[in-house]
């Protein structure tokens, strides 16, 4: 039986589901209460032939009671993917401070203004690239986030060391957001062990209380249980943020965790606890949609971007503070900023518009990867990321088969083939996976590693031996 996409998000997402969200989202008169203009300090908007110069003072910002009087602009600086060049020494790549500075003087200019980092971002070295690139401009103008990332020593010691660190190379005497990274992964006794029976936690709350951390909170990758767990010390640490994973795919039910972004947003809600947005692309897959998706979304609106759909649906929320974005080019940026500069909320109609074409993506076998490569070095060699998002591509653009049968069989048998060897190594290849499960533990999507991989070897291994 075949069964329409149009049926298939009917029973997926009630309709009191769908007033809920609006409710969630505020769709009224009321919903520009908190809205405000973030002025830029400098003008230096880009001009471009359809769709006209890039706001420099409309940018949408939100106030919360408990932020004082803190104004993030709602569209964040996500400092993972900060772009690379080869480094002189020939020992792999580097960052590309010219191309930084670059960035964030532009991103400054049109009303951005919040930007996150952490000491295990691009290899380390992304909050210096970050504070080098900051400490050009007014400190008062822009708010700094980063995180405690002792995933691997979390000894006091250690601990300390990486807090003071972030201070030498964000190149500033006080950070306005501070986060405990990535809680979820080991569950609680991971958590406890890495914040509180070293001490962190307490010390981390005294450097808040003398003003050198102005915002303490969390990021999540993890299970219901212990998301419940951790708002239960609301009372006893008071989180002054949390960021979650949330986009309109995810948001009944994430395909890792088993636990939609509603509930996250919702329980947050409740507790006045402002929400920052990661992963509004999904590992940037809904701004590379399979391409009938695209049709409907073009369809809808010729001149708006594929990405901008996500976005406007992670900013909506009246419970948001800022949306975290990761852009390496200059037009990804450029595009992001109209979708902020500023916000149109969600309609009902357009929220119900993005539940379908969510619900047509599930039927895509991708691997709900983000790429951020915390699952490696790979112990054998593998190149995880690159795998999944090769695979994840070529899914997308419909050049893996089913069947023999399919009408474009040989040509996408051959296209994939041909692909996966330039893409990635043939030493670093999923065959080479011996289902050691290292890897697992480092995912923050829960991804079950091995057995992805192995699915992929499969595929592989019929299409080479034309067995499909």
């Amino acid at each position: 039986m075949v069964i329409s996409p149009f049926s298939f998000f009917l029973s997926h997402f009630s309709k009191m589901d769908r007033r809920e969200f609006l409710k969630i989202v505020g769709i009224t008169s009321a919903t520009t209460a908190g809205l405000y203009s973030c002025a830029p300090k400098q003008d230096a908007a880009l001009t471009s032939k359809e769709l006209g110069p890039v706001p420099t003072d409309k940018m949408t910002c939100r106030t919360f009671p408990g932020l004082g009087n803190d104004r993030p602009s709602l569209l964040g600086y996500g400092c993972m993917r900060w772009p690379t060049i080869p480094n002189p020494n020939g020992e792999g790549n580097m960052i590309d401070q010219d191309a930084v500075n670059e960035l964030v003087d532009y991103a400054m200019a049109h009303g951005v203004n919040y930007f996150d980092t952490s000491p295990v971002y691009v290899q380390g070295w992304s909050e210096k690239a970050t504070g080098n690139a900051l400490k050009r401009h007014p400190r008062e103008s822009f708010y700094v986030s980063t995180k405690l990332s002792n995933f691997s020593d979390y000894s006091r010691e250690n601990s300390l060391a990486m807090y003071h660190q972030s201070f030498k190379d964000l190149q500033v005497d006080y950070i306005d957001y501070y986060l405990l990274h990535s809680i979820g992964g080991g569950g609680m006794d991971a958590f406890r062990r890495r914040y509180v029976d070293n001490g962190m936690l307490d010390f981390l709350v005294e450097e808040r209380k003398a003003g050198r951390i102005r915002h303490l909170g969390w990021s999540f990758h993890g299970s219901k249980e212990v998301f419940d767990e951790m708002l239960a010390l609301h009372d006893q640490y008071h989180w002054d943020f949390v960021l979650i994973q949330m986009n309109y795919v995810d948001w009944h039910i994430a395909k890792g965790s088993g636990i939609g972004a509603k509930y996250l947003y919702e329980e947050l809600e409740k507790r006045n606890i402002p929400v920052q947005i990661m992963e509004p692309l999904l590992g940037g897959r809904l701004s590379k949609v399979p391409d009938h998706v695209v049709a409907l979304l073009k369809q809808r609106d010729p001149e708006r971007s594929v990405a901008s759909w996500a976005f406007r649906f992670a900013g909506s929320p009246k419970g948001v503070m800022t949306v975290l974005s990761g852009m390496t080019y200059k037009e990804h940026l450029e595009d992001n900023i109209r979708s902020f500069a500023p916000l149109q909320p969600l309609t009902e109609e357009e929220n119900e518009f993005l539940f379908h074409a969510a619900a047509l993506m599930e039927h895509y076998p991708t691997i709900p990867c983000n790429y951020c490569a915390y699952c490696m070095p790979c112990p054998y060699g593998i190149d995880i990321p690159t795998i999944f998002e090769y695979y994840n591509k070529c899914v997308n653009e419909g050049n893996v088969s089913e069947s023999r049968q399919d009408a474009n069989y040989k040509q996408a048998r051959r296209a994939f083939l041909v692909g996966y060897d330039r893409a990635v190594e043939k030493l670093r290849q999923a065959d080479h996976c011996i289902s050691c499960g290292k890897c697992n533990k480092h995912c923050p999507q829960n991804i079950k590693i091995p057995r992805e991989l192995r699915r992929i070897d499969e595929f592989v291994e019929k299409l080479k031996q034309n067995t499909l």
